[in-house]
């Protein structure tokens, strides 16, 4: 079976430990984030067992705060509010606070403050410490994170600490400064008199000056030592704060854009149609959500860039997601020449410059945010519209606890804040486009290229066909079409998504294959640094000269990545300059800008890499575009495989024609004859949903239903099966009190059936309603606890991506 790469945040195990208790109470699932039901309040005294007295109260009538945990015991607590603190602590703000019997400092998210009689009377321990000036998100932020927790079945901390990144807990990029102001009570002539020459010049100066100063400050203006300024200190002249703030104005190495030319051009008659109803959307003042459905180079993204310039005319702030890192310079360069305050949000910045970014949108200094999956959580004060580009992208769904979906995330937000959510694609995602079927969404189409530009021409290549198969990757056909394109003065791009050289590392003399210890997946060769990675663990050693069983020599190197694609393409085309884009050379941060301002500028013939140079990207001079092999996710144990494999091969196909001369794409694979292909082929996207939705109806896979996975990992192969045959009993029990329709799959192994050291067990859940689902899940895992000697965990995912 052919394979490809998982995505890089695909690892199913890397969530935390859960903790065996759900803290999460039986209320039915809210279809409204406003809505959203808080967690079964309790109380800190729970853990108490003889607390000294000042830590106790006892009143009718005290200011309380609901306290949550990103670790277990998760909450909510309630404490009580000290008198000093009653005016500071607000939801979405951080606080210490004490726990458990050794009275151990935890740090707390407040989700709710009360002032007046506790629910239950009782001994309440006291905050200790407020860590936040003021809350790190605002109060539709805290409900969004509310309902993420209680949809997704998450510790309400997690979420937290989720939406607020690290850089910005870390105050990364920040450090204390103490600043100086005169003391009004001896500004007076008479004080000032009394001061000797050189503390009075220095005092008068900071009064003059108007404004806090440093003490350096000082110093350099009225032209004097430390001594006078630590003088009047300690005369009381002056007043001393201390403040935390940007040590400097992070310099913008990672936006620079990738050298593409301010294209403004005449709407067409489509883009105008979109822009209207868009502008509607706008001005009705409710939430409503739009899937603009445009083929590529239909001149979407100049149609989010009006509606965002209609947004920002009322004083409003957009967000803009997309799907890779790759994606980002481009669509940053084009929003920063239309607008004047754009903020980017990533991995590849550093926590300084991604704290220093957050804060500027908090302050409303930002009209525009731009970012992938995380940028859904960007704390603009006057959020105004939301877009989500490339919607049916696999990586808006997180992989590690939380585990949500950013396009589900982005509809509860505009939901809570009654604004519009634009879903752009060329090939949008099943649940997006029977929701315009159920009016759920309002369809919005772009049926033509701008400038009437045709659609590219897709050569089918049947690689079962020997005449038209090398020795190698590249095809006759497929190695004519590049060799004509560079004769043209053209460029090409060559999609192969799986990286590394070598797929599989095999002994021919006793068949041997060398896998990874802690996963039972065949290691991937890689030439450069002359290793053997597992893509799923990153487990890595030296590859071997010979069979580690069996000590032969003659050790065989067969599958095909990336690497070995470039150095056959080199071998093929040496007068050619080639890039290559994968996970491996896009490490350092400004990799994917320096590539593609390489691409664009010509200084580039080929550009090949893995799915990330297959969406999204413009480049007018790309007049071919080759697929190595389309059936590499066809055959995936995924329900989703062939809507997958379409949406790949019609988003690469759509990188090429975007300019005067035209284009052609070339796609190479087993299986022509294949639906996904050859609705793919002929760019008919309304033909291939029409045919995936009757496979769907026969399962109720979704959008027609709902679907969850919880997945059991232990160290103990028959443990981990016992725990998950019980928690399946749990399950059953559950679906027969509540008398609901549940399907229940498993537990049986996953396709990777170990990783990291674990094995693994899976359940599949499908429903109808998602509200069921939950409610069967909450009520089988509440109280549901594993012996910790079992080391035995399991992790819920709502609505899964992949089944590996």
């Amino acid at each position: 079976m052919a394979s490809v790469d998982p995505p890089s945040n695909s690892d199913p195990d890397d969530d935390p430990p859960r903790h065996p208790r759900n803290p999460f109470s039986e209320n039915p699932l809210a279809n409204d984030v406003s809505q959203a039901p808080q967690n079964t309040p309790q109380q800190a005294e729970l853990f108490e067992t003889e607390p000294p007295p000042w830590e106790l109260t006892i009143a009718d009538d005290i200011a309380t705060a609901k306290i949550v945990f990103s670790e277990a015991p998760y909450g909510p607590y309630d404490y009580r509010i000290p008198e000093e603190y009653r005016d500071l602590v607000k939801p979405g703000m951080r606080v210490s606070v004490p726990l458990g019997h050794r009275r151990k400092k935890m740090i707390g998210w407040c989700i709710e403050t009360q002032l007046g009689p506790t629910k239950r009377s009782g001994k309440l321990r006291d905050i200790i410490e407020v860590l936040d000036e003021e809350p790190l998100c605002d109060a539709h932020l805290v409900r969004l994170v509310s309902w993420i927790s209680h949809y997704y079945q998450t510790p309400t901390g997690q979420v937290f600490d989720t939406l607020i990144p690290s850089s910005v807990r870390a105050n990364a990029g920040t450090r204390e400064r103490t600043y100086l102001t005169p003391c009004k009570q001896k500004s007076d002539d008479k004080s000032i008199e009394a001061l000797p020459a050189k503390q009075q010049a220095a005092f008068r100066f900071l009064i003059a000056a108007g404004r806090p100063m440093t003490a350096s400050e000082l110093m350099v203006h009225a032209e004097c030592t430390r001594g006078p300024i630590n003088a009047l200190q300690s005369k009381g002249y002056v007043e001393v704060a201390v403040r935390r703030e940007m040590t400097t104005a992070m310099p913008m190495r990672w936006q620079k854009d990738d050298g593409e030319n301010q294209q403004i051009h005449t709407l067409s008659n489509e883009q105008v149609s979109a822009l209207e109803k868009i502008d509607a959307a706008i001005d009705s003042g409710e939430a409503r959500t739009l899937l603009l459905h445009g083929v590529t180079g239909s001149g979407k993204t100049e149609v989010y860039i009006k509606a965002i310039e209609h947004v920002v005319r009322f004083g409003r702030s957009a967000i803009v997601m997309v799907p890779e890192i790759s994606l980002t310079p481009q669509t940053r360069g084009r929003f920063e020449r239309r607008f004047e305050g754009v903020a980017v949000l990533h991995s590849q910045m550093t926590p300084a410059e991604r704290h220093y970014q957050w804060q500027r949108i908090r302050r409303g200094e930002v009209q525009v945010v731009v970012g992938p999956r995380s940028a859904v959580f960007a704390p603009l004060p006057h959020l105004g519209l939301i877009v989500i580009d490339e919607e049916h992208d696999a990586s808006f769904k997180q992989d590690t606890q939380p585990r949500y979906h950013a396009r589900k995330v982005a509809h509860a937000r505009a939901m809570s804040l009654g604004i519009p959510l634009i879903l752009g694609s060329a090939t949008p995602s099943m649940e997006s486009w029977h929701a315009t079927a159920t009016g759920h969404a309002e369809l919005i189409t772009m049926k033509d290229r701008i400038y009437q530009r045709p659609m590219p021409n897709v050569e089918l290549v049947d690689l079962r066909i020997r005449d038209d198969r090398t020795r190698g990757a590249i095809s006759r056909p497929l190695h004519q079409a590049v060799q004509d394109t560079l004769n043209e003065n053209g460029q090409v791009i060559l999609l192969l998504n799986r990286r590394g050289f070598a797929t599989t590392i095999q002994c021919p003399s006793c068949g041997h294959v060398v896998s990874c210890p802690d996963c039972d997946m065949p290691l991937t060769h890689h030439r450069d640094g002359g290793k053997a990675v597992c893509h799923y663990c990153d487990y890595t050693i030296a590859t071997p000269p010979w069979c580690p069983a069996c000590r032969f020599d003659g050790i065989r190197y067969g599958g095909l990545g990336t690497q070995k694609l470039e150095v056959e393409v080199k071998a093929r085309f040496p007068s050619a300059k080639i890039a290559r884009m994968d996970s491996d050379t896009m490490r350092r941060p400004g990799s994917h800008q320096r590539v593609l301002a390489a691409f664009r500028s010509g200084e580039l013939n080929i550009l090949l890499g893995t799915q990330m140079i297959a969406k999204g990207l413009d480049f007018p001079n790309v007049l071919l575009v080759g697929v190595i092999n389309a059936d590499s996710a066809l055959h995936f144990p995924d329900f989703r495989a062939a809507e997958r494999t379409f949406q790949l091969v019609t988003q690469v196909a759509g990188r090429t024609g975007r300019g005067e001369r035209g284009g052609r794409v070339v796609v190479q694979t087993f299986t022509p004859e294949h639906p996904a292909i050859q609705a793919a082929s002929r760019h008919d996207y309304l033909q291939f949903a029409t045919d995936e939705m009757v496979s769907r109806r026969k399962f109720n896979y979704p959008p027609l239903g709902s679907v969850a996975r919880i997945i059991i990992r232990g160290t103990v192969e028959e443990v981990t099966e016992a725990v998950a045959d019980s928690l399946l009993g749990r399950l059953e029990a559950a679906r027969l009190a509540l008398g609901v329709e549940v399907r229940l799959l498993g537990p049986a192994p996953p396709p990777i059936t170990k990783l990291r050291g674990k094995y693994r067990f899976h359940i599949l859940l499908q429903a109808t309603d998602a509200a069921v689902l939950g409610a069967t899940i909450r009520r089988a895992t509440d109280s549901f606890t594993i012996p910790e000697k079992d080391d035995v965990q399991y992790v819920v995912d709502i609505d899964p991506m992949d089944m590996l």
